[in-house]
C-alpha cells in the first residue's frame, strides 16, 4: 500500500506491507520537499512534489528494484502549474531550509517524545548581505494538533517575495513528531508552545539568520492563540502582530463555540475531556482566563491586526472582538477587518487574498 503521510515538517510518500507491517519511505530523504500521492500506475507512482521556494511539479517514479527503497522520479510537464518569468524570477531568489530547535524545558516532561528536538521551517534571500537582514515574520499554525507542512504556499510566497525571512513554527504539539509530543501539550497552552516559539525566534538569530529587530508574528486559530500570547508574554520583541480568528479568552468561547469540549482539553488537559457536559464553576472560569492571552493583554505593545469571519462558529468573533476592545482601551494601536460572509478558515478566495494583503500592508507600515 503506498500513501501519503506526514513526516515532521514534510510531507512524504510511504510504502507499507500490509501483512509484515513494514514501512518504508520512498520519497527522497535528503530534501525538504513535501510529497503528495496523486495515484498509482500498476507499480510506479504519480505524485506532485514542491517545496516554499518551488512551485508544484508533478513527478513519476519507478521502483529499481522489488522491496528497494530507491525510486527514479522523473518530471512530467504540466500546464497546470506553470507560473510567470517574473513569479520564477521571485522564487529563484529564495531559499528555504528546515530547522532542528532543542527542547529547554525537557526536564519537566516525564514523556521521553516531548524532548525530542522541534521544528521550523525558515524561508530567507539567497542573495542577503551577512550585515543587513530581512524583517522576520513569524507564522504559526491552528490546532493546536497540525501541521505546517514544507509545501508551496502562495501566501508564504508573497510575503518572502515582497522581502520578509518566513519562520513557520512546528511548536510540540504539531503532528509529525510522535504521539509523546503530541500529547504533550494539553493542558500546557500559553506556556510550553510559547517557549517553544520563543526558542525557534532565538535559534534563527543565534544562528546569525536573522536579526532581533523587526520581528513580527501572525497565526489563526491556535496559532492567533500563540500570537496573542506571545505579543502579551514577550511584547518587546514584536514590533507588529497579525491574528485570524484568534482563540483570546478561554473562558469567553467555552459558552460560544461549537467545541466547548477542546477548551477544557487545551487548558486543563485529556483529563477533563468529558467535563464541558457540567456546570462552569468558578475555578474553571479562573482556570481559563490564566490560560489565555486576556490575561497578559494590559503588557502588550505591539500593533495588531485582526482578521474575523462573522459567520466563525469555532472561535465566535466576540473573543477577538473582545481582546481587541482591551488594547484600545490600553491606547494600543488595532485595526480590525471583519469578513461578513466567511468562517473560520478564512479560505473562501477573495477572504484568503483580502487576508495576506492587508497582512503585508500591515507588517509593512512597521518594518520598512
Amino acid at each position: 500500500m503506498i500513501i501519503s503521510s506526514i513526516w515532521h515538517s514534510c510531507e512524504v510518500l510511504l510504502s507499507v506491507n500490509v501483512l509484515s507491517g513494514e514501512v518504508l519511505r520512498i520519497s527522497p530523504e535528503d530534501s525538504n520537499f513535501s510529497w503528495n500521492l496523486l495515484t498509482l500506475n500498476g507499480n510506479n507512482i504519480l505524485a506532485i512534489s514542491s517545496n516554499p521556494v518551488n512551485v508544484p511539479q508533478i513527478m513519476y517514479g519507478i521502483e529499481k528494484a522489488k522491496r528497494n527503497t530507491t525510486w527514479n522520479w522523473s518530471k512530467i510537464s504540466s500546464p497546470i502549474f506553470k507560473c510567470s518569468d517574473k513569479v520564477r524570477s521571485l522564487l529563484s531568489s529564495l531559499q528555504c531550509s528546515i530547522q532542528k530547535i532543542s527542547v529547554t524545558d525537557a526536564s519537566n516532561d516525564p514523556m521521553k517524545g516531548a524532548a525530542k528536538p522541534f521544528e521550523a521551517i525558515f524561508v530567507s534571500s539567497k542573495t542577503k548581505n551577512k550585515d543587513l537582514f530581512h524583517p522576520l515574520i513569524v507564522i504559526l499554525h491552528g490546532g493546536p494538533q497540525d501541521v505546517s507542512l514544507s509545501h508551496f504556499s502562495k501566501s508564504w510566497a508573497f510575503l518572502s517575495s515582497v522581502g520578509y525571512s518566513l519562520l513557520i513554527v512546528n511548536y510540540r504539539g504539531s503532528l509529525g513528531f510522535g504521539e509523546e509530543a503530541l500529547q504533550s501539550l494539553p493542558g500546557k497552552v500559553g506556556s510550553q508552545d510559547v517557549n517553544d516559539v520563543l526558542s525557534a525566534i532565538d535559534h534563527v538569530i543565534n544562528l546569525g539568520l536573522a536579526s532581533p529587530s523587526k520581528i513580527t508574528v501572525m497565526g489563526i486559530s491556535h496559532g492567533g492563540f500563540l500570537t496573542t500570547h506571545l505579543i502579551g508574554q514577550a511584547p518587546e520583541k514584536f514590533v507588529a502582530a497579525a491574528a485570524i480568528n484568534p482563540v483570546c479568552n478561554f473562558a469567553l468561547m467555552v459558552g460560544t463555540t461549537d467545541i466547548p469540549d477542546w477548551c477544557y482539553v487545551e487548558a486543563c488537559g485529556t483529563i477533563a475531556r468529558n467535563r464541558f457536559k457540567e456546570t462552569l464553576s468558578a475555578e474553571d472560569l479562573s482556570l481559563f482566563y490564566s490560560k489565555s492571552p486576556i490575561s497578559h493583554v494590559s503588557k502588550v505593545k505591539a500593533p495588531t491586526l485582526f482578521l474575523l469571519g462573522a459567520q466563525d462558529r469555532r472561535v465566535p468573533i466576540f473573543d477577538g472582538l473582545q481582546y481587541a476592545r482591551a488594547l484600545k482601551e490600553k491606547g494600543s494601536e488595532v485595526k480590525i477587518i471583519m469578513f461578513q460572509n466567511d468562517v473560520h478558515a478564512l479560505k473562501r478566495p477573495q477572504s484568503e487574498w483580502e487576508s495576506i494583503l492587508n497582512i503585508g500592508v500591515w507588517f509593512n507600515k512597521y518594518c520598512k
